[in-house]
């Protein structure tokens, strides 16, 4: 059986080698555990985004409704002001015949 010998300088450069092997694995790691880190967070943002989604679509939806109702009222309002506007006339009307009986009241006696 032969002796295996390794020199000096090959005993150095593996240890090197290990050293820089262990250096990888330690960065590699550092950088998936950051890499989750991120991911955790951006799965949070991406949360929290969708439930202010979902908040502002529950506020768009009773806003809607709100307009709805207030397109309602506005038709009625405008349904109320033209009747109003009929009435006055048709008094305005009355008015007239009234004054024009009266004139002719005073004109007989």
């Amino acid at each position: 059986m032969g002796s295996a010998t390794i020199s000096v300088d090959e005993f150095m450069a593996l240890e090197q080698k290990v050293l820089q092997t262990v250096e990888l694995i330690k960065k590699e790691r550092e950088g998936r555990l950051a890499a989750e880190a991120a991911k955790a967070a951006a799965e949070a943002a991406l949360d929290a985004a969708r439930a202010e989604e979902s908040a502002l679509k529950a506020e768009l939806s009773v806003a809607s409704q709100e307009i709805a109702m207030l397109r309602q009222q506005l038709s009625a309002s405008s349904e109320v002001q033209s009747t109003v506007a009929a009435l006055q006339q048709e008094r305005e009307t009355v008015r007239l015949r009234v004054e024009k009986m009266l004139a002719d009241l005073d004109e007989l006696l």
